[in-house]
Formats: C-alpha cells, structure tokens, sequence
C-alpha cells in the first residue's frame, strides 16, 4: 500500500469518526430526522472532496434527511475543520448508503429458508 493511500485511509477514518459526532449531536435541523450513522467516507486524493455515506433508520422522510443533510453541509464542514487539523477540508457530499438495509433483507430471506430446510 502505498503511502498516500495509508494517509488517505488514516484521513478518511478520522473524518467518519467526526462527522459521526457533529451529525449526532451538534446538528440541530429539524428537518433531519431518524437516527443516522456515517457508514464511509471516501476522500478524493486531492482532499478536495468527500463522500460521506450514511445510512438513516427510522426517518420520517428519507428524502428530506437527506436533503436536510445537504443543506447543513457548510455547518458540518465548519465543524469538521475545526475539529480535524489539516490544510483544506473537502466539500462534502452525502450519498445514502442502503447497504445495512439490504443486509437485513437478506438476513430475513435466509431466516425463512433456514427452517425449511431442516425438516
């Protein structure tokens, strides 16, 4: 592994724990609802952009989260680099991550198949 890519890995974790905290309990926009869990982050190598993925349980609409997210994005940036010490932060972009939700539709399919085939 080359060592940019280690730094990115390192850069990308630590963004993901941030922004998991200032999601969590710093932002107060009515508008996102549900509990929301950063799953991934993916820097650009020019740390210009981030990708952050999210996954959101429970919402009272998965669009407007979603777009909630998008619209505080400048004050969860603000946040990220205050908290996080380097030269530039990234423009962050939220892409909705289903992958936990499509893991629990797969776990409810093998759970059906399961018995049956013990008989």
């Amino acid at each position: 592994m080359p060592e940019n890519q280690a730094r990115l890995g390192r850069i990308e974790e630590e963004y993901k724990k941030e922004l998991s905290q200032i999601v969590g309990y710093e932002l107060k926009n009515p508008n996102v609802t549900g509990l929301i869990s950063v799953t991934k982050v993916k820097v650009s190598n020019d740390l210009k952009y981030a990708k952050v993925y999210v996954s959101i349980l429970n919402a009272k609409n998965l669009k407007d989260t979603l777009a909630g997210l998008k619209k505080s994005s400048g004050f969860i940036r603000s946040e990220l680099a205050r908290r996080v010490n380097l030269r530039n932060t990234p423009e962050l972009v939220f892409e909705l991550d289903d992958s936990l939700e499509y893991g629990a539709k797969i776990d409810t399919i093998l759970r059906e198949i399961m018995p049956k085939r013990e008989e």
